[in-house]
């Protein structure tokens, strides 16, 4: 289960970042943040309308250092990885998974519902905090407060 400390965590780290990503033509699209005792890794997703460049990452990664070692946020040694989210995205936010509706997702769930924990299927909304995720015939109701991990599943050809 996604620990409610990380979540904060997490928001306070968009919080602080973000006017630094924007000066780089750039969005955070989501952060990872996951402590491992003494080192720990922090993942920065960005994003862009015209796509992201390893020079993009780089630059950004360069701007995010500098004011994580001047804010101190992170206790401890941490890598940090800056990266596009890829056509496989992991969904953060409820207007992300209302972004991509009618596309195949996984869903893996902190518990289950309908006796299952993950879920793979089309988005076909969201309402009420609530995704709606068509397996086949069926459809799911997944509470957003309950997704362990969404993230896109690429299609092909």
């Amino acid at each position: 289960m996604v620990s409610t400390e990380l979540n904060r965590k997490e928001t306070e780290i968009e919080a602080l970042l973000a006017p630094v990503v924007e000066i780089e033509d750039c969005g955070i699209w989501g952060v990872e943040y996951l402590a491992q005792g003494r080192h720990s890794k922090l993942k920065l997703f960005i994003d862009r309308d015209e796509g992201v460049s390893v020079e993009h990452c780089a630059r950004v990664s360069r701007r995010v250092s500098d004011v994580l070692d001047v804010e101190e946020v992170l206790s401890g040694t941490y890598t940090l990885e800056v990266s596009s989210p890829g056509m496989d995205r992991i969904l953060f936010k409820p207007e992300q998974y209302e972004s991509c509706i009618g596309e195949q997702i996984e869903v893996r769930l902190n518990y289950p519902v309908d006796g299952t924990k993950r879920v793979v299927g089309v988005l076909v909304g969201v309402e009420d905090g609530e995704a709606i995720v068509r397996v086949e015939q069926d459809e799911f109701l997944l509470p957003l407060e309950n997704v362990q991990r969404a993230r896109i599943v690429p299609q092909f050809g």
